[in-house]
């Protein structure tokens, strides 16, 4: 090898060692391969390389085994043995700098951003919307807008959603048609979200792109590890959304870099096909923009999945580095993604790809990188690095210590409320209420010595509206006391 930056994934059957070269590392990756085939160490060692590269790198642990990269691997013959059959001279068990984040804020700096930042594209596939109800969010968005208002939290979005329902004749020759049951849908949708701990998610101090993009004194790339072990459970979606929203802010956020020596930044997108299948084709097609152009901007993307049919095609066929390990064949369609896996290698003359492909053993695989020139390489078979970190989880007095040092300690960890749309809204009604009271008192008198009419007011109406927009206990509250004042009752 040069003095290009690369990095170590293993070595051939004949003792050739395969590298990853640092500067088509942006050209984006592939890691497929049935449970328990080894895909965890191959990313394992692929956010080790990187970050000794100089690279910071984002991914997500999904089953809590990549919080090791903290610690250093322990002594282990068989970790020997494979040092010794690949002829790594530079092997050392060491511990890498690790950033621990958790959308919950249990096991690691929480994860949010705001509504507004999230958009409505990426929120209606969150919120799992039909065609009819994603034009109205989209008109909850261009409300804002043209009101100056901010949607920074769920209770910012379900206000506003209340205050559209209540005023939505009027809205409607501006916004086009708010169905009542598109906003109901909306709110019951929200609901469910709530309950999968979305309001977490949303909400201020944002996370800032620069603290995902750091290295250490030394100078190597922080790895950011998300815990997504608990998300996986309670949101699958969620879970996608987030790491699409983030790779959807580096891309409109970061300059052109060109052909950078090294990435500015690698993101691994674990569990990939849970964002390919639920995704609607206008999501899928800024997916594949993103995928595309974002090279440009220093980032490489690296999709983790079990097979590489979750990938469409569109998308597999901007892969650079390829890392396939074991598939079985058991039922037609396995039989289908092995030979669909065979194809997206360059055909080596010396290897049948379609049969090795069922014949891999843990730890290897079947690999194809990208040369100088950008061409894929010939596949080879391939047995793939150990790890220098440990293998495995860490003990939650480990993780404790590890946060207690955090760079980012204290940023994050406090959750501000600015003034957004709750408040805004909460506002105008409260002054719209006292206009309403004041006149109240103005014409108690005349009014107690008409007859009653069961016919409400337009100021009963819209007090009564603000009552429902407001929510908040305060509000109701304070409509309670001016309405008995209207109504005739106790004040």
């Amino acid at each position: 090898m040069t003095n290009t930056p690369s990095l170590l994934l293993g070595g051939t059957t004949d003792s050739t060692q395969v590298h990853q070269l640092g500067r088509m590392s942006n050209r984006h990756g592939l890691v497929a391969g049935a449970t328990g085939t080894g895909k965890t160490v191959t990313l394992q060692i692929l956010a080790e390389g990187f970050s000794r590269m100089g690279v910071p790198v984002f991914l997500a642990d999904v089953k809590g085994d990549l919080a090791g990269l903290a610690r250093a691997a322990a002594p282990h013959e068989k970790i020997e043995e494979r040092v010794r059959r690949i002829g790594m001279e530079d092997y050392q068990a060491r511990a890498y700098p690790v950033v621990f984040w958790d959308l919950f804020g249990a096991s690691g700096h929480p994860v949010r951003t705001t509504i507004s930042e999230m958009g409505p594209l990426l929120l209606a596939n969150l919120l799992d919307l039909n065609t009819t109800q994603e034009g109205v969010l989209y008109a909850c968005f261009r409300i804002t807008d043209d009101h100056g208002m901010l949607l920074l939290d769920l209770k910012d979005l379900r206000a506003l959603l209340a205050w559209m329902a209540d005023n939505r004749k009027l809205l409607e020759k501006d916004y086009g048609n708010l169905a009542t049951a598109s906003i109901a849908a909306i709110q019951r949708n929200l609901l469910m979200l709530e309950e999968q701990g979305a309001n977490r998610f949303f909400g201020e101090p944002a996370i800032r792109l620069e603290d995902l993009m750091i290295t250490d004194f030394s100078g190597n790339g922080v790895i950011n590890v998300l815990d997504a072990s608990k998300l996986m459970h309670s949101s699958p979606r969620l879970y996608a959304t987030l790491l699409l929203w983030l790779l959807a802010e580096l891309f409109e956020q970061l300059p052109e870099a060109g052909d950078p020596e090294i990435p500015k930044l690698v993101f691994f997108f674990d569990e990939a096909h849970l964002l390919f299948d639920t995704a609607p084709r206008a999501l899928l097609q800024k997916v594949e923009q993103v995928v595309r152009l974002i090279r440009s901007k220093g980032v490489g993307i690296y999709f983790i999945t079990q097979n590489p049919m979750d990938i469409p095609d569109d998308v597999l066929g901007q892969l650079g580095l390829k890392v396939q390990h074991a598939l079985r064949a058991f039922t037609p369609r396995d039989q289908k993604a092995v030979k669909v896996a065979a194809q997206t290698f360059r055909a080596n003359p010396d290897l049948d790809t379609e049969r090795v492909i069922t014949e891999l053993g843990i730890g290897e695989a079947l690999v194809s990188t990208l040369d100088p020139q950008g061409r894929p390489s010939p596949v080879e078979r391939v047995l793939i690095r150990p790890p220098e970190s440990r293998m495995g989880p860490i003990t939650d007095a480990e993780r404790s210590e590890h946060l207690a040092r955090s760079p980012l300690r204290g940023r994050y960890d406090e959750t501000i409320d600015r003034h957004s749309a709750y408040e805004m809204l909460k506002e105008r009604a409260e002054k719209e209420a006292a206009v309403a009271a004041e006149q109240g008192r103005q014409t108690k008198n005349s009014a107690a010595a008409r007859p009653r009419s069961n016919r409400q007011s337009t100021g009963e109406a819209f007090i009564k509206s603000a009552a429902r927009s407001i929510g908040s206990q305060v509000g109701r509250q304070i409509v309670r006391g001016i309405l008995g004042s209207l109504l005739g009752g106790k004040g």
